[in-house]
């Protein structure tokens, strides 16, 4: 089956070379253009002997007549953050699938999997779809559901679970359009969920919100946009951290101890073990060594 692939970044690439691996023909690959830092997808395709389109081209008359003279049976979206003309989806002979990081209706939007961890939901997984002209609205061909460990952040739920799983998933879902038997199921539109792209103002903690909001928007900001807050004026980012749910006095955001493995921070009915932070401008650095090379002591107050 002749294959066409939009994708980037280190998941498009997995994708590709998963599908070259499968025996699927891939007779042309979409990505972003970069003169600074080849993107891993174009990298992968001049390698196999392929000529990357720009992504962005896409977008123009010229481009979607390139796509359409490859002839493909299937477009493949991989990583896709560009909105595309219809006229790209439907151009392959079978039609156009997507990946997306959540369980669809659930979470449409760019930041699917920081809101699940975000609100403090307990399962998530991956959709692939067929993409319509709509914000990931289109009909399911598959699903795969995954855990939300207690300790996961953005980053373990995605390079853990959701980037190997969406690999499996994507292969698995070209081979059920080859060989006839994908599916075709509208999504429940009355239980769809959209948040917007998460971003610096919703990555500020307030620090009076209850001690596991403040946890779950610290996990599902790490590392993306990074969690935030001031400490004597300055702003601070806060990445890893333990929960602790011993109570003790100190107004919420009160530093109560500086230990070897982290600085103990009061919350409104509980407490954190902040592990990693970075301060305005600066590397990240362990909190402990922050704290020491800053000389802070307990009684400070983060805002």
């Amino acid at each position: 089956m002749r294959v066409s692939l939009i994708g980037q970044a280190a998941f498009g690439e997995a994708v590709f070379k998963r599908l070259m691996e499968d025996g699927i023909e891939i007779v042309g690959v979409s990505a972003p253009a970069s003169e600074q830092r080849p993107d891993p997808l174009w990298t992968a395709a001049e390698e196999a002997g392929l000529t990357p389109i720009d992504t962005k081209f896409l977008k123009e008359a010229e481009g979607i007549g390139q796509w359409q003279t490859l002839k493909s049976e299937l477009g493949v979206m991989a990583f896709v953050t560009e909105l595309l003309p219809d006229e790209i989806l439907t151009t392959p002979d079978k039609g156009t699938i997507q990946y997306h990081p959540s369980l669809l209706p659930l979470h449409r939007g760019s930041s699917a999997m920081n809101w699940p961890i975000i609100f403090g939901e307990k399962e998530t997984g991956l959709t692939v779809f067929w993409p319509d002209k709509g914000m990931d609205t289109g009909p399911i061909l598959l699903q795969k559901t995954c855990p939300i460990k207690p300790d996961e952040t953005l980053g373990s739920l995605y390079f853990d679970q959701l980037f190997p799983m969406g690999i499996d998933a994507m292969s698995e879902a070209v081979s059920l359009v080859e060989n006839g038997t994908a599916q075709r199921v509208e999504q429940d539109h009355n239980h769809s969920t959209y948040e917007p792209p998460c971003g610096e103002s919703h990555a500020r903690i307030q620090w009076y919100n209850p001690a596991p909001q403040v946890y779950n928007q610290i996990r599902g900001c790490n590392p993306q946009p990074g969690a935030w807050t001031t400490f004597k004026g300055n702003k601070m980012g806060i990445f890893d951290c333990e929960y602790i749910e011993t109570l003790e006095s100190g107004m919420p955001g009160r530093l109560l101890r500086i230990e070897e493995d982290g600085i103990l921070v009061r919350l409104n009915g509980g407490s954190i073990k902040i592990k990693r932070v970075q301060p305005e401008g600066e590397r990240k650095i362990s909190a402990s060594d922050w704290a020491q090379q800053e000389n802070i002591k307990p009684g400070g107050r983060f805002r």
